[in-house]
């Protein structure tokens, strides 16, 4: 494993057992068993390395998007937009920890928010791919083409955010697949 590999690994445990704010770049550069000018050859900032851990550490939507695109126009529509929907709800619980943390701290937010736009990333980019795989399902007759799909896609997604974070707070029923059924079949019933 490299070296870059070693400080996301780091970070990512430091992240869990000490928070956002504990997770300083010299506890992660000891954990990694290197030294912090080491860690900052690699990565210009702690916010660089938040969003390599989120990227490349947690179960990313990216990957769920390009299938979900791939799938355009064959299967079930509702099955596919609900295997999304459920690897959605993986996603923001797993990112939470760091998005509260970045949320916690607005000089950290403040320069976040500076990366994800100078890299032209963040969180309304899964959305507006999903609402342009909702047109073309739409534009190939498979979704109602009286839906909206700018609202179709952020509803889908703001109840997937919503749910990862009642799971914080409640105990839910172990049924995510179900639930994200009804929910597509909500937004896509014809």
């Amino acid at each position: 494993m490299g070296t870059r590999d070693r400080i996301i690994d780091a970070a990512e445990q430091a992240l869990h057992e000490f928070g956002i704010v504990g997770a300083t770049t010299k506890r992660i550069a000891h954990q990694a068993g290197c030294s912090e000018a080491l860690l900052y050859k690699h990565f210009p900032g702690k916010e660089a390395l938040l969003l390599a851990v989120l990227l490349e550490r947690v179960p990313a939507l990216g990957p769920a998007l390009t299938r979900l695109r791939l799938s355009v126009g064959r299967g079930d529509v509702a099955a596919n937009l609900t295997d999304f929907a459920v690897a959605a709800v993986e996603f923001y619980t797993s990112a939470a920890t760091i998005a509260s943390g970045v949320l916690a701290d607005p000089s950290l937010m403040e320069r976040f928010r500076s990366m994800l736009a100078q890299t032209r990333t963040g969180p309304h980019v899964p959305i507006l791919v999903l609402a342009e795989i909702i047109g073309d399902e739409q534009r190939g007759g498979r979704i109602d083409a009286k839906t909206d799909a700018d609202a179709a896609a952020a509803l889908l997604m703001g109840a997937c955010f919503h749910r990862a974070n009642l799971s914080y707070f409640v105990d839910l029923p172990d049924d995510t697949p179900t639930w994200a059924a009804a929910i597509v079949d909500t937004l896509v019933r014809r």
